[in-house]
């Protein structure tokens, strides 16, 4: 599986050989004329050990050179920023005890020099006529930009479905919160559509970022379906787990929900258990208690760390909905026209979302 940083490398390298940039333009120009290539996008001491042969040059990146310095046989080297070729007819030799799943040559080279040095390498097939992309211990076909937009509408159009899906639980929830009748496989419900929905946008996300400039409208999309969603993991985290406790490390409970497959999203005691909220005995009726994070950010002009204050002088999300002013008055920084704000406030939204859950 790769990691979170080769996560990262690929995806910046997907947008850097993205539809409309030099270096696609490059790519594209060596697939029409059939020559084939293998261009290594950085350039250090890693680079400079394994090379042979060849010739410097240091000169502009453009992709008509691209395209010229591909016909020679050997590797053309890019500098770490992709604006300039440093080598060119380089014969590339890393160590072949590096294993590869690779059968051709040039592919076998490029997956080694990709592990060797961490660089990611292009490596242009003269007889299939694809370029490859080599993260790590990745391999990523560059995909036909008609097909990709195709796919990234597809992706959007299930996003858009579980998007849907999430916000009517979100809002079942916050009206059981109101009601003190929160259970365990109520928030187990919300957490496991809430990772579903933002691994579909990290799958969507890369495809946009692999589409570049001709994505821009398709990204408007996306963003506007994928908002708000980080934000609402972290404060459902908050209020249920130990981790959202005063002191605590809700990244845990994250980790541990991002660690399931997704057949076990569906399941409210594996989710259950993997927040922390119950033990192997699989109580997902058992009632739980929010401590007011989710809500409390709905309240305008109230901060993440006010909302924190509240929560630890309070406690439970009941006993900040039952709070008298004088009360809300006597927590750090909140004079009677903010509290009264507050106050005023999660009474509209208490209401809001009650009413909502009827309609």
């Amino acid at each position: 599986m790769p990691t979170l940083a080769s996560d990262e490398i690929l995806r910046s390298t997907l947008e850097a050989v993205a539809p409309g940039t030099q270096l696609r333009d490059g790519l594209e120009r060596i697939l029409a004329g059939r020559t084939g290539a293998l261009i290594v996008l950085g350039f250090d001491e890693s680079v400079e050990a394994i090379s042979s042969g060849g010739f410097e040059l240091d000169v502009p990146f453009s992709a008509t050179r691209l395209r010229e310095l591909a016909k020679m046989d050997g590797a053309v080297v890019l500098d770490t920023s992709l604006e300039r070729i440093v080598r060119a007819a380089v014969q590339l030799l890393p160590d072949p005890t590096i294993p590869t799943s690779e059968s051709g040559t040039r592919h076998r080279t490029a997956e080694r020099v990709a592990k060797a040095t961490r660089f990611p390498v292009i490596s242009v097939s003269q007889s299939m006529n694809v370029a490859a992309l080599y993260v790590g211990g990745t391999r990523h076909v560059l995909e036909d930009p008609a097909e990709l937009s195709s796919r990234a509408k597809q992706a959007l159009d299930t996003l858009e479905s579980y998007r849907d899906k999430l916000d009517t639980v979100e809002a079942s929830l916050s009206a059981l919160e109101v009601e003190d009748l929160v259970t365990v496989r109520d928030v187990a419900g919300v957490a496991g559509r809430q990772e579903m929905v933002w691994r579909i946008g990290e799958e969507v996300g890369a495809v946009l970022a692999e589409l570049g400039t001709e994505g821009r409208l398709l990204r408007l999309q996306f963003d506007e379906l994928i908002v708000g969603v980080p934000d609402a993991r972290l404060l459902l985290v908050r209020d249920y787990t130990a981790g959202g406790a005063a002191g605590g490390d809700p990244a845990a409970e994250l980790a541990r929900l991002a660690a399931l497959d997704s057949a076990a999203l569906i399941e409210p005691e594996a989710v259950g258990m993997a927040l922390g909220l119950i033990d192997l005995s699989g109580e997902v009726d058992a009632g739980v208690s929010p401590r007011g994070f989710r809500l409390l950010s709905r309240v305008p002009g109230l901060s993440a760390a006010q909302a924190a204050r509240i929560v630890d002088h309070f406690g439970t999300l009941q006993a900040i909905l039952g709070a008298p002013l004088e009360e809300l008055m006597r927590v750090e920084g909140f004079r009677r026209d903010r509290a009264r704000a507050v106050r005023e406030g999660m009474s509209r939204i208490a209401e809001t979302v009650t009413f909502e859950r009827f309609v």
